[in-house]
């Protein structure tokens, strides 16, 4: 089924850690918010990612490698590459993330971090931290 969103708004209104908002057969589309400070912790998936900063600053970790972010730039992530996304700013860190294949579980939301880390949602798709 085809979804349609307005992607920066969406993005820049999610307050939310995650923010599962649409699971098609072959990808994911999801949001995230992280505080000033947070990361979404170091990770490694079985699955592709893309990830577009819409607002804020930041880092990416992608095996051990640095680099500094802001909106309007994109990550891909390939499988198997251990990453981290870290807000640096002072201000929330607003992104959205693209999984191919899908890695959550459809329409699922987190509202903070420690509620994701409480979620065994992850064992059931493979991922690792």
């Amino acid at each position: 089924m085809a979804y349609i969103v307005h992607i920066e708004q969406a993005t820049r209104e999610n307050s939310y850690f995650r923010k599962v908002l649409h699971t098609g057969k072959h990808s994911q589309l999801v949001l995230m918010s992280l505080k000033p400070g947070e990361s979404i912790g170091e990770e490694k998936h079985t699955v592709d990612q893309f990830i577009r900063i819409e607002e804020g600053f930041g880092k990416v970790i992608l095996d051990g490698r640095e680099t500094s972010l802001a909106a309007e730039d994109a990550v891909v992530i390939p499988a198997g590459t251990k990453h981290n996304v870290v807000n640096t700013g002072k201000k929330e860190l607003k992104l959205y993330t693209i999984y191919s294949p899908p890695n959550h579980i459809d329409g699922r939301i987190h509202k903070t971090k420690a509620d994701a880390e409480l979620d065994e949602e992850d064992e059931a798709f493979g991922h690792s931290r």
